[in-house]
């Protein structure tokens, strides 16, 4: 993706960098030289979300990861033995 706005333009231009940058698509965010976000248009993200759960207003961020399907195959303790493993624990 080559349609980049720093941190600092962001900083200068406010929301205009970004609407700029999303008229040529997602827009990647880069803060201190490294990535760290990309913006997508409201249709973009309805796209990719398909037919999950949206969120209501009022709606909390916590109750729309609640409200999303189970999607992990694996139980705690699995969980729990692959981050002691990982962490070296």
């Amino acid at each position: 993706m080559n349609n980049t706005v720093t941190v600092a333009e962001i900083k200068r231009r406010g929301m205009a960098a970004i609407e700029e940058g999303l008229r040529h698509g997602p827009v990647r965010i880069v803060k201190r030289n490294k990535p760290a976000a990309v913006v997508l248009s409201e249709e973009e993200y309805q796209r990719l979300i398909g037919g999950q759960p949206q969120a209501r207003p009022g709606m909390t961020a916590l109750q729309w990861l609640l409200s999303q399907p189970a999607g992990g195959t694996r139980d705690k303790a699995q969980i729990d033995a692959t981050l002691a493993q990982e962490r070296g624990w």
